[in-house]
């Protein structure tokens, strides 16, 4: 039964990444801790398991994205090796905030900043400006926000990457895609400090290394490929406005019954 819950988790955050062009962990995240729920997971180590299980999935999602959009040309290698020591170190404090959290506390931060990412996704892109990019010490430091914030709720951070790119004159398409090699660090590094950090919990449930359940993992892997390509397909066959619109009232909700919830 918990299997399934895991297969659909992965179906539909692949399906939505596919349709809306964000990473799944703002998806699986929540599908993670309602599962995990129901299967008995300690509360102790509920919200924790789904955060680190969910940078682990984001690991080989982000290697096809990676080779997908570097075999167009639409990475900024130069943008990414400015932004990754940054995002590397803050990834290490991200972990490190989020297991001194409370569960029902971090639940809460999540609730929140899913109705930011509902806000923006409703709001719609802005024009790519004309501003010049950064240099390597403003681009680290913004990447060690980026990394700090993805690592604490377990997402990729294009969220936070493709609008920074895009405000300092990147093409939304580059943009896209030096966001997806910028979630890799962050998946790496997020998954390895949970791993660390987590290993000797008294509360984690078997078949886990740490803050990582790899029943769940591989149920999302598996699932969560295939269905990125089906809702990149289906996304461009459906109304856009349409699209972002029901997105975002999911994220809504989904933020709503965090906040309320803990």
């Amino acid at each position: 039964m918990f299997v399934i819950g895991f297969l659909l988790a992965g179906a539909v955050a692949g399906l939505l990444a596919g349709l809306f062009g964000v990473g799944g962990g703002i998806i699986i995240v929540p599908s993670l801790i309602f599962v995990l729920h129901l299967q008995g997971v300690s509360p102790e180590v509920l919200t924790h398991m789904a955060v680190g299980t969910s940078l682990a999935t984001i690991i080989p999602t982000s290697l096809s994205s990676i080779y997908s959009h570097n075999q167009k040309g639409g990475i900024d290698w130069k943008a990414f090796r400015y932004l990754v020591p940054g995002i590397c170190l803050g990834a290490v404090l991200g972990v490190a905030t989020a297991v001194r959290i409370s569960g029902s506390l971090l639940q809460s931060l999540f609730g929140m900043f899913a109705l930011l990412v509902a806000w923006r996704i409703y709001r719609g892109g802005r024009e790519q400006s004309t501003r010049s990019m950064p240099g390597p010490a403003r681009l680290g430091a913004y990447g060690g926000g980026i990394g700090y914030v993805s690592a604490v709720f377990g997402i990729g951070g294009g969220t936070l990457t493709v609008p920074l790119l895009t405000r300092y004159g990147m093409a939304m398409k580059r943009a896209v895609g030096t966001s997806s090699v910028c979630g890799l660090p962050i998946a790496i590094v997020g998954a390895l400090v949970n791993m660390l950090l987590g290993y000797a919990n008294p509360h984690l449930p078997a078949y886990s290394t740490g803050f990582v359940y790899w029943p769940a993992f591989i149920g999302i892997v598996l699932a969560s490929v295939p269905c990125a390509r089906l809702g990149a397909v289906i996304a461009h066959r459906l109304p856009a406005d349409k699209l972002r619109y029901l997105f975002a009232l999911l994220l809504l909700i989904i933020g709503l019954k965090f906040i309320i919830g803990s």
